[in-house]
Order: structure tokens, then C-alpha cells, then sequence
């Protein structure tokens, strides 16, 4: 068979035999058979673009499109031209439909040679990603001589859906970046753009029959300072925050997307995430007398949609406008995250569910769905909706989008449903990509570049049957944290390019550092158009390991496999004439170690020393979410630089009680750890703790209880805590501290449990 996986090796060695200059062969996605050969094609004036057939709108639209793409980035006007019989003995491009091609709607074959070269495709979509092929075959930028390096491509998806996602809700993106956006998703072979329209932060589409919905629904009167969860109280910045999108801009932009061979999904959630059009129409609430107001933070709302016939002829009356406007075959209608109170709270709701014989809300929102199905399905279209909407039932023709774990992409294909694979855990780009400290504020988490390429969409859990209703495969922004377009290119490039290499190269084993040097390789194209992409994978990451000696080593990684790294530990910073990394670093004292590699990547990090780095400890009372598996957090030598970074930290739902062993009798001087302060997260560091010693285990006689004091009120923090037993001696350290109990009266979750966290006992 064509797409063998034999073809992998002779894939590796192109790439390490050739990818030495920015018009070699760092494709990406990589084709799925590939073969170099000598030479190359020299494009020069005289140089046409010759279609055929010439009657053919569609492979026109190509040629002339790709015509711009050359002419801005390498400044050679290339004529579009038809075919002749004296045009196809000349040192050309020829794209060329080919109907006997069995490469499917999106194959091509694309064949360079020092004298001509010739694109094939069974249908104008695939000489446009032969088109794009081309780009990348090409120079970076003008000013060199315009060539393609010969080769022999045949080619085409692994997956029929490659999807990226963008929120426009919570911060309103214009028009152009939308463009923007989808000429970066279709020069990496992306080939659906999952629109998100609305949602408690805003109404983003104009509704002719409904004006209020951007009138009023667009609109919020501020926003969120911060992290979420980083001011207690929170913080809110009093400007007000607008933009929609009219019915004219949606027609532009879906014909721009048209043009590129890209397919526009829009979401319009439902029934929750619904504060932007309660609040223009709060008749479609369950308390219509409400004040509903578009939501100035982030999180979920326990306002949503009542399932009454006056909520489901407006959804149906905006969904007709849609429709309309956006001619796809999906509609995605959300379903996510929708709180069951306001039903649960409504006599409207809990008669309806007795009419219907609906068993709970998680059926009543099956009920609602299932509604909305059949109705878009009357138009002759299909729903697709987030993974929640599994629960109570899914709707007969829904397609699911996985997006929390795998698990309900499984479900719903043993169902026999079509799935895309979305899982934040590999696919979610507003999660860090680096080190919290030093990157931009983010939701939270963390996904650096090479987790998301080690992604594999399929489910090992399906069958060869099952296997064919997995879609493909979509990168998602969500923009609370990422209000200007340049914020949301650095959160999503080059992590979608890794997503769009994915949904594109075939089954089979892939090899990140071969997709990180085509990836280098390929970044000047963006910094060209130009993107702010973040330059993480040139990042130098640390981790530590302990010796036969008991010292502490500190092993240096990154992404970036063929770069130098430098080093220093005396506090200056490192230039390409410091020491070399070659192994690990031993230290023998706490040390800040700073390092670079000269294609830009940077690492400064404390590592802290002391009498029981390395040393095991016990817990007396388990851990309930088993924040430090390993049971090596607390002496691992790396202290937490900031509340936005959770790696590090292990969470106590209870108590603690932590017994560390040193592992001989030695001095004990202080013994000092930090606990997180995230008071509307419910963290709240313990009142007091008491850190005792013991020689043998059992016997603790030298104890001090330390106070801990804080105000509630303020931004969230890294609270020390430090006992001197000035010239103690053991060989057990333990540790008791109380969990305060529940959030007091005046807390958003007044009454609910708390929590707290430390993350390293540091024994001097």
C-alpha cells in the first residue's frame, strides 16, 4: 500500500540528509510518502502558473491565489496562464486536475523536477495543499534566488477533520485576525475553524430578528483583573468591553474561508453559557424578572436557558440566521458545563420533566438538545456539541467533541457516533506552555510544545470498526487571558502546528525532535507574515536527580536537540563563552543556575540544599488527590516561584501530618516550607503548625508551634514559615499542621471545605 510505514525511514533520512536550509524539505505536516532528489527548479520572470483544465474555476482560484503568496513573500510575479501545447514544453508549474488520482478529495501528488513542476489532484481542495506544499518548498523571504529543491510528494490527510478553535466571547477578536487566523490554519493543512460566537461574556453575531443580541448582549460594563482566582476579593479593571461581528463580515469571512478550502463551524452555546443573550432577553431565563447582567469574569453561571417553547423558538429563529450565513454541514450548539439550579429551582422545569417522564435535569438537558437536533437536522445539517451533551442521552445524529479526557470520544464512537478529539490534558491552548514564572498570565496547567506532538488522537481502546467515527482531530483558545490577537498567536503558535501534523501525517510512529528541527526551520515563515509565535521550543528546562554521593545533580533538557547549551553558577549571565553543558551538574550548596543556548533559549532556577534533600518521608494521613504520587515534592530541592505554578506544590485536603528521615542523627538547626495563600480557591493556609524532631522515631521532645497569620483580603501568595531550633539534633523531622476547616461566612463557598498546600521542608 502507498502509505506504508516502511516509508518512515526513508522519511528520517531525507529529513537529517537535507533540512539544512529554509527551502529544503521542512514540510509540515510531512507528506505522508516523500522522496528528495537532486537538483532544483529555478522560478524566474518568464515562469508561469499553467492550470488545466483552464475552464476550471476552482484550480484558477488556486493558481491565483498561491500567484499572491509568492508575490509577497518572494516578490516574483508568477502569470496565471492557460494550457498549451507550447506552454507544457516549458520550465513551469503546472497544477492540473487529474480525476483518476485515488488520493480522496484532499491527495495530491506534487512532482519537482530542475524543469518543470507539476501538481496533481482529483479536485481543486488538493492542488491547494499542493499549493501550499509549494510555499514551503520555496524561500522563506525575498531577496535570494526562488527555488524549490527537487522531489517526488505523494500525499494526503490521515483525517478528515483538523480543526482549530477560536473564542471570540470573551475577548472580541476583528475581523482581520479572523483572516489572519485561517490563512495560518490552511498553510498547515487545517481545514475546519470552530468559530465560538457566544457565551456569558458576550453575543458576537449579529441576529437580524433579535437586535438586543448585540445591542445589549455584546456588551459587558468591565472585566476580570488578574487570575482568576488571584485577588480576594476580586478586582475588576471598569472598562467597558463590546464587538460583534455583522451578517456582511460573517458572509466575508466564511467566502475567505471558502477560498482556502476551510470550513467554518459556528458555536452558539446552549442551554448554558447563555448570559449574553439573558441578558438582552431575560424572558428566556427561568426568572424572567431577573436583572441578568453579561458576566464581567470567567467560570460557569448557573443562569442558562429555560427549556420553554419561547426559548426553542428563539434558538431555532437565531440558529435559521446562522444557517444562512455559515453553509457547513455542522452547527455546534455547546452543551457544556450547564449548572442543573435554575431548573432544578423552576416549577416550569420539574412539570415539564413529569410531562416528558424525565427522570433528572441531566435528562431534561438530553431533552433540549434533542430538540435542537431535530430541528437542525430539518434544515438538513447536523449538530456537534461538547462532550456533556453524552449525559442523559445523546441526541440520535450527534457528533461529539472530547474535549474532557478521551473518555467520551470512546464512549460516544462504541455508540456509533462521529468524534473529534479535543482533550484539554493535549489540545487546550490557553494552558502554559512554559514556565509560569516567566510566561504570560494563562488559565493555568501545563502544555509545553512536545506533549502536544506526543498526542495520538485515536483511541488505543477502539476497534478497527469503532476507529472510523474518530473524525480527526482540534487545538483550542480560549481567550479570557488573552485580550489582543498577538496574545492569542503566542498561546497558539507553534502548539497548533504540532495539532495540524496530527490531524494530517499518517498512523505510525512520529518523532518529535525530526518535527522540531522542520519546525525550526519553518518558524522564520511566520516571523515573516509576521507572527508572534512563542519561542518555547528553543527553552532549556531543568530537573533534579540525586548521586551515589547523595549530591544533587541538575539534569538540563531541550526541546531544541542540535543546540548548545551554556551555563553559569555564579549569578552572571551566561553567554556562548560560559561552561558547556555536557551532564549533569553537581552542587554541593543551594545555587541559581542560568543557562542559554545561542538560538535564544533561557533558564534561571534556585535549586535549594539542604540536610534533607532527597530524603524519604511518610505521610500518616493519605493524600486525597494524589498531588505528589512519587512522594518526592517535599524534598525535591525545587521551591514553587509562584502561585501560578501548581507542579510543585502537594495539596492537603485534611491535615497534615508528614514524618521526614534524614536518615542518621545530625544537627538540626532550622526547618522552614511554604504554604500557598489562594483564599478564593478555597486555600487557606493553616493557622499554625508544629514542626518537631525526634532521634529515634518515636519520642519528640524538642516541638515548636508556629503561628501562621495572614489577611484574607489581598492577591494570592507564597507564605514562609520558619521554626529555629538553634542547635538541636535528630534524625526525624515531622510535621502537623490543621486544615482550617470550611470558608467562612462572606467567602463565595462560605461553609465548603478548604484546603492547603506546601511545597518543600527544608531542613538546615
Amino acid at each position: 500500500m502507498l502509505f506504508r510505514l516502511k516509508h518512515l525511514f526513508f522519511f528520517f533520512l531525507s529529513i537529517s540528509s537535507f533540512a539544512q536550509s529554509d527551502n529544503q524539505y521542512n514540510l509540515i505536516p510531512f507528506p505522508a510518502r516523500f522522496a528528495g532528489q537532486t537538483g532544483q527548479f529555478t522560478l524566474t520572470a518568464n515562469t508561469r502558473l499553467v492550470i488545466a483544465p483552464a475552464t476550471d474555476a476552482g484550480v484558477k482560484s488556486v493558481a491565483q491565489l498561491f500567484a499572491g503568496q509568492v508575490k509577497t513573500a518572494n516578490g516574483l510575479a508568477l502569470p496565471v496562464a492557460a494550457t498549451s501545447p507550447a506552454l507544457t514544453k516549458g520550465v513551469h508549474i503546472f497544477l492540473s486536475l487529474n480525476k483518476k488520482l485515488n488520493l480522496g478529495d484532499e491527495g495530491y501528488k506534487l512532482t519537482v523536477t530542475p524543469t518543470r513542476v507539476l501538481a496533481e489532484a482529483a479536485t481543486a481542495k488538493g492542488l491547494f495543499y499542493a499549493a501550499q506544499t509549494m510555499r514551503q518548498l520555496l524561500p522563506t523571504t525575498s531577496g535570494s534566488a526562488v527555488t524549490m529543491p527537487a522531489c517526488a510528494i505523494t500525499d494526503k490527510p490521515r483525517f478528515s477533520y483538523r480543526g482549530l478553535h477560536l473564542d471570540v466571547s470573551r475577548h472580541f477578536m476583528p475581523v482581520s485576525f479572523v483572516k489572519k487566523y485561517i490563512d495560518l490554519m490552511a498553510m498547515h493543512k487545517q481545514n475546519t475553524f470552530h468559530w465560538h460566537l457566544t457565551d456569558d461574556q458576550g453575543w458576537r453575531i449579529e441576529i437580524k430578528k433579535y437586535p438586543k443580541l448585540t445591542q445589549v448582549g455584546s456588551k459587558r460594563s468591565e472585566t476580570l483583573i488578574g487570575q482568576y482566582f488571584q485577588n480576594y476579593p476580586q478586582q475588576f479593571d471598569g472598562k467597558p468591553v463590546g464587538g460583534f461581528y455583522t451578517q456582511d463580515e460573517i458572509r466575508d469571512v466564511v467566502r475567505y474561508a471558502q477560498s482556502r478550502f476551510v470550513t467554518i463551524v459556528p458555536e452558539i452555546e446552549m442551554p448554558g453559557h447563555a448570559l449574553g443573550a439573558l441578558t438582552a432577553y431575560p424572558e428566556l431565563g427561568c426568572e424572567p424578572t431577573k436583572n441578568y447582567q453579561v458576566a464581567t469574569k470567567w467560570g460557569v453561571f448557573d443562569d442558562v436557558f429555560c427549556p420553554s417553547e419561547k426559548t426553542f423558538s428563539f434558538l431555532q429563529d437565531v440558529l435559521t440566521e446562522v444557517m444562512t450565513l455559515f453553509p457547513g454541514k455542522y452547527i455546534h450548539i455547546g452543551g457544556d458545563e450547564c449548572p442543573k439550579t435554575a431548573w432544578k429551582n423552576s416549577a416550569f422545569c420539574q412539570d415539564l420533566m413529569k410531562k416528558n417522564k424525565l427522570k433528572d435535569e441531566h435528562e431534561l438537558q438530553s431533552y433540549f438538545i434533542r430538540r435542537m437536533e431535530k430541528f437542525v437536522n430539518s434544515k438538513g445539517r447536523a449538530i456537534i456539541g461538547w462532550d456533556e451533551i453524552l449525559e442523559g442521552g445523546l441526541a440520535p445524529n450527534a457528533t461529539v467533541m472530547s474535549w474532557r479526557g478521551t473518555e467520551g470520544g470512546i464512549a460516544a464512537a462504541k455508540q456509533k457516533h462521529n468524534v473529534v478529539m479535543t482533550p484539554t490534558g493535549t489540545c487546550y491552548m490557553d494552558y502554559y506552555q512554559g514556565n509560569p514564572a516567566t510566561e504570560p498570565l494563562a488559565i493555568g496547567g501545563y502544555l509545553p510544545l512536545d506533549q502536544v506532538y506526543a498526542y495520538e488522537p485515536m483511541p488505543a481502546e477502539l476497534s478497527a470498526a469503532e476507529q472510523k467515527y474518530v473524525l480527526g482531530v482540534q487545538g483550542n483558545i480560549w481567550t479570557e487571558y488573552t485580550p489582543t490577537p498577538e496574545a492569542v498567536e503566542y498561546m497558539v503558535y507553534p502548539r497548533a502546528i504540532a495539532i495540524a501534523e496530527l490531524g494530517w501525517m499518517q498512523a505510525g510512529p512520529h518523532n518529535f525532535e525530526d518535527f522540531a528541527q522542520r519546525l525550526k526551520n519553518h518558524l522564520p515563515r511566520l516571523t515573516a507574515i509576521p507572527v508572534n509565535y512563542a519561542k518555547r521550543l528553543f527553552d532549556i528546562t531543568a530537573t533534579t536527580q540525586g548521586n551515589d554521593q547523595g549530591q544533587l545533580q541538575v539534569v538540563l533538557k531541550k526541546l531544541d536537540s542540535d543546540s548548545r547549551v551554556f551555563y553559569t553558577l555564579n549569578g552572571k549571565e551566561p553567554n556562548e563563552k560560559s561552561t558547556e553543558y555536557i551532564g549533569p551538574i553537581t552542587l554541593t550548596k543551594t545555587t541559581t543556575i542560568r543557562a542559554m543556548t545561542p538560538a535564544g533559549g533561557r533558564l534561571m532556577q534556585t535549586f535549594t540544599l539542604h540536610k534533607g534533600k532527597n530524603k524519604p518521608y511518610t505521610y500518616a494521613i493519605a493524600l486525597e488527590n494524589n498531588s505528589d504520587k512519587e512522594v518526592k515534592k517535599l524534598t525535591d530541592g525545587i521551591r514553587s516561584e509562584t502561585p501560578r505554578d501548581r507542579r510543585q506544590w502537594a495539596n492537603f485536603f485534611g491535615d497534615m501530618d508528614v514524618t521526614l528521615d534524614l536518615g542518621d542523627v545530625t544537627s538540626v538547626t532550622k526547618v522552614s516550607l511554604n504554604f500557598l495563600k489562594v483564599i478564593l480557591e478555597k486555600n487557606f493556609p493553616p493557622n499554625s503548625i508544629e514542626i518537631a524532631l525526634s532521634k529515634d522515631g518515636n519520642d519528640y521532645k524538642e516541638a515548636i508551634t508556629q503561628p501562621i497569620t495572614y489577611n484574607l483580603n489581598g492577591p494570592w501568595d507564597i507564605l514562609p514559615v520558619v521554626a529555629d531550633f538553634k542547635t538541636a539534633r535528630a534524625r526525624y523531622v515531622r510535621i502537623r499542621a490543621k486544615n482550617v476547616g470550611v470558608c467562612p461566612a462572606g467567602h463565595p463557598n462560605a461553609g465548603e471545605k478548604t484546603w492547603f498546600a506546601t511545597d518543600e521542608i527544608v531542613v538546615e
